[in-house]
């Protein structure tokens, strides 16, 4: 899979909803039912970030959720990916880029969503083949505002901003033209899946999804 493969697949996912949930898992019996819940409220995308022991478990639990497209994110190495597509992620997201990282997600046919902060990054990342980027930490990195600016010298490129991304500014970033999707956690809080209330999360994940037709 070539990085402009990649990129197209990666877009694809981005559109399924306007938030892609950002998930640190520590208990794996919390998996298949915060993707079921999460799925059921109209955000499909998920993304378990590689932050915990058993986030490759979790991943592995939340591959067999219907209607879902599990993500790994917060990949750093070639070993981060080989592992996170053996585990069953049928996407990668990465805070950065590296060669050997755009190497690997090559090799594995996983399509990877690389972050990039600044127009040198941007510009290296669409020279590579990727249009579909990762916007990281996008509220330290000029948030919407620094979107909007750069969306006229470079249009082609198009964001998953993630980092600092609530319900209250989420708008801000989804009425921009170059914006696929925003990323947050606030669909999924520790204290909902800790007293295994789902229908809350649902309830959560179906307002993000009606943020953006």
């Amino acid at each position: 899979m070539t990085p402009a493969q990649q990129s197209l697949e990666a877009m694809r996912i981005c559109r399924l909803a306007p938030v892609v949930p950002v998930l640190v898992l520590d208990d794996v019996a919390h998996a298949r039912p915060l993707a079921q819940a999460l799925v059921a409220g109209g955000l499909p995308a998920l993304e378990v970030t590689l932050r915990t022991p058993v986030a490759l478990d979790c991943i592995r639990a939340m591959a067999e959720v219907e209607g879902g497209a599990v993500g790994a994110g917060t990949l750093l190495t070639p070993a981060d990916v080989k592992a996170a597509k053996a585990a069953g992620a049928t996407f990668g997201v990465s805070p950065g880029a590296t060669q050997r990282l755009i190497d690997a997600c090559c090799e594995h046919d996983l399509p990877l969503l690389a972050g990039a902060a600044t127009a040198s990054e941007i510009m290296s990342l669409l020279e590579a083949g990727y249009t579909a980027m990762k916007f990281f930490p996008a509220e330290q990195s000029g948030g919407s505002a620094f979107l909007k600016s750069i969306g006229s010298p470079i249009p082609q490129a198009k964001f998953c901003p993630t980092g600092g991304i609530s319900l209250k500014n989420a708008k801000d970033y989804l009425s921009l033209s170059n914006i696929l999707c925003v990323g947050g956690s606030w669909v999924a809080p520790k204290d909902a899946m800790a007293r295994g209330d789902w229908a809350a999360i649902t309830a959560l994940a179906a307002e993000a999804a009606a943020l953006k037709a």
